[in-house]
């Protein structure tokens, strides 16, 4: 008599979805489609890339008509045309993502307090004038302390949900938990790439990945006090980096990590956990501005990483808004 057939494990991707809401990070709605994540969440860079792509030129044709329509100098009908463009790639992602989609703010406003509120509220009116409701569009910012802050205003004063990016320091996630701010993006892959550059080591287990390691750190002290700021690891740069923090609120990946995830089969288990979190013996802290910056500035990693990001993510919007003065002329 034949044995039965034994039912094929589920993929890494699949457990995945069952501990953790997973995300694309991908501006490409072709793959979106493909990995059918929860979420998606974009920035300058992916966008950059996005937009190269023939099939998404009508995207960047309509910008550039509402652009030319809404600025009466090449300047003000650039920042028209950037703004319609990161709202058309959301407003498509939204088609097929059933949760919501992440629109960044320029990072050349990270310390502009007022700046990011005004560009924070005009992504929203963009993404309401099409239909869509605020509560579908989370707003991207720098985890810079005038970034928190803005978060913290839009938050509570125009109900407009956000995303704190760029987030390298415990200082950085504790006054985004303080600041009431809907969700945290810490980036797993870039603190490894950093200690890879300044240790001489070429690589790391997951469990001793200085990038995993900042995220459970986070996760565990968020859970323990009761904040309500979702924790999403963000780059990452292999599954092992991924499946170490099964279990935590989100996690975004790129379309090749979640390629690999969608096609190894392997048990999952669990690593992080509201309930593990809150018997360990923690202490809560509290910070005021000179604190924040003390203790951020502690964190070299933290400080020369936040840097790099917000020159990198500048430098692509640049380039994106160079791609479209060529159009606009």
């Amino acid at each position: 008599m034949s044995s039965p057939k034994r039912q094929k494990m589920a993929s890494l991707l699949e457990q995945l979805k069952q501990q953790s809401t997973v995300v694309a990070d991908t501006g490409d709605f072709e793959l979106i489609q493909q990995y059918q994540p929860t979420d998606a969440t974009t920035n300058p860079s992916l966008l950059l890339a996005a937009a190269k792509i023939e099939k998404y030129h009508h995207l960047i044709d309509d910008a550039v008509k509402y652009g030319k329509a809404n600025g009466s100098t090449m300047d003000e009908q650039v920042t028209a045309t950037m703004d319609k463009l990161f709202v058309n790639f959301g407003v498509e992602i939204l088609k097929i993502v059933p949760g919501r989609v992440s629109t960044e703010v320029d990072a050349r406003l990270s310390f502009d307090i007022e700046k990011q509120i005004e560009k924070g509220k005009k992504l929203i009116k963009l993404y309401e004038d099409q239909g869509i409701d605020k509560s579908r569009v989370l707003i991207k910012l720098s985890s810079t302390w005038e970034g928190i802050q803005a978060a913290r205003k839009l938050e509570a004063e125009y109900g407009i949900t956000c995303n704190l990016t760029l987030l390298f320091s415990f200082a950085q996630a504790v006054a985004c938990a303080e600041a009431n701010v809907t969700l945290i993006s810490p980036f797993v892959g870039r603190i490894m790439d950093w200690y890879k550059a300044h240790t001489g080591k070429s690589g790391y287990e997951a469990t001793e990945d200085p990038g995993v390691i900042s995220v459970k750190k986070i996760y565990n002290y968020y859970k323990k006090f009761g904040y309500k700021t979702v924790v999403m690891g963000a780059s990452f740069r292999n599954i092992g980096e991924i499946t170490e923090l099964a279990g935590v609120d989100y996690i975004t990946i790129s379309p090749k990590l979640l390629e690999e995830l969608k096609v190894t089969n392997a048990p999952l288990t669990r690593k992080l956990s509201v309930e593990e979190a809150q018997k360990l013996d923690l202490e809560k802290i509290s910070l005021k501005e000179q604190q924040f910056r003390y203790l951020h500035n502690e964190d070299r990693m933290a400080v020369e990483k936040l840097s790099d990001g917000i020159r990198n993510f500048a430098a692509d919007a640049i380039k994106l808004e160079n791609m479209l003065k060529e159009k606009l002329a």
